[in-house]
């Protein structure tokens, strides 16, 4: 699980490598992730908090540090796609997992979800939800 992979923004403007060396992967459920991704829950890999090198763009990565929470989020100013963090700890790096191709994250890297307490009522946990393959009609 040490292959070289890359990732970035949407724009393309920030671009970084990392070896496929994940720790944990995690759902986060919690109020804070849902506000900052708009969406039902937060994806997240975590590897060694040195395990990245910034390609292009490093300078337009801005940040947002929660003034009473532990965590922070890091994104592109030019498109707001999240990047990687260090977390507040120091001890490791977040990245969001559509910062990378699917196809590079582990297949035997199961996610677990986490603060399922404060899961949205609307978020289908067992998908059985219709499923598209483009935007429906």
């Amino acid at each position: 699980m040490s292959n070289s992979i890359s990732g970035g923004c949407l724009c393309g403007k920030v671009s970084f490598s990392l070896k496929a060396d994940f720790n944990g992967f995690y759902f986060c459920h919690c109020d804070q992730c849902k506000q900052l991704t708009g969406s039902a829950h937060a994806s997240n890999l975590f590897t060694a908090a040195d395990n990245i090198q910034w390609l292009s763009g490093h300078d337009l990565v801005s940040n947002f540090y929660h003034p009473s929470r532990r965590f922070s989020k890091a994104f592109c100013s030019e498109c707001g796609s999240a990047l990687p963090v260090v977390t507040d700890s120091g001890r490791a790096l977040l990245v969001p997992a559509g910062s990378l191709p699917a196809e590079s994250i582990p297949a035997e890297l199961k996610g677990q979800h986490i603060y399922w307490a404060e899961h949205a009522h609307w978020y289908d946990s067992d998908n059985s939800a219709k499923k598209c393959d483009a935007f429906p009609q």
